[in-house]
């Protein structure tokens, strides 16, 4: 099946998780309407915002989901997990309990999310805020942790600006893969249930 026969951009889910106050609200916000302020206001529940861009000559819309990184909250994230494209692991450079806090988020969206293939799903790892110079975790034990689990390693600062817009370009393109994979094979199933009636009935079609 050809995605470009699709009539309309795809949709893609991208969830963004981590602690609270690692500036998933403010690189999402960075990334869609190029705007940051200072003032801070935790995520209550959740929050999302779209952007249609193109990848790879496709038309693709982003729902770009922001989750509460609150334990009080965090039950909500269940049904929200479900139906998502890539899943985005964003921690603060400057702290070393939200980087560390990154493998329990991660394993609480494949036991909730319940992706089609758990080891094959993309996960994108964000370390926020390289503006600051308090830094607590370094690039080299954050692109070990990554090859671990098999995720992508970016950072930036949505403060400044700096490579944020990477990470969302690269969760689409991943994200993208999904989408097409899971079409093509719920496709093919499609055909072969249909195909059996057809041969067996021998009917007209006029």
């Amino acid at each position: 099946m050809d995605m470009s026969d699709k009539k309309g951009p795809i949709t893609l889910k991208i969830i963004l998780i981590g602690n609270s106050g690692v500036g998933k609200s403010s690189v999402m916000n960075r990334y869609v309407n190029h705007r940051f302020t200072n003032m801070y206001r935790a995520t209550v529940g959740t929050d999302f915002l779209s952007k249609t861009i193109s990848i790879d000559g496709d038309t693709v819309t982003l729902q770009i989901w922001d989750t509460a990184g609150t334990e009080r909250f965090q039950s909500l994230g269940t049904p929200l997990y479900r139906g998502a494209h890539c899943c985005m692991l964003v921690f603060d450079v400057t702290s070393k309990a939200s980087f560390s806090a990154l493998d329990g988020w991660r394993k609480e969206f494949l036991i909730q999310g319940e992706p089609k293939d758990p080891s094959d799903f993309p996960f994108i790892v964000l370390g926020n805020k390289t503006d600051l110079s308090d830094r607590e975790v370094s690039g080299k034990l954050s692109r070990q942790w990554c090859e671990e689990i098999r995720a992508e390693y970016f950072e930036g600062s949505a403060k400044e600006d700096l490579d944020v817009e990477k990470p969302f370009l690269r969760a689409a393109q991943r994200g993208l893969q999904q989408y097409k994979k899971h079409t093509l094979e719920n496709t093919g199933h499609f055909q072969i249930t249909c195909k059996q009636p057809r041969e067996t009935r021998n009917t007209c079609e006029c």
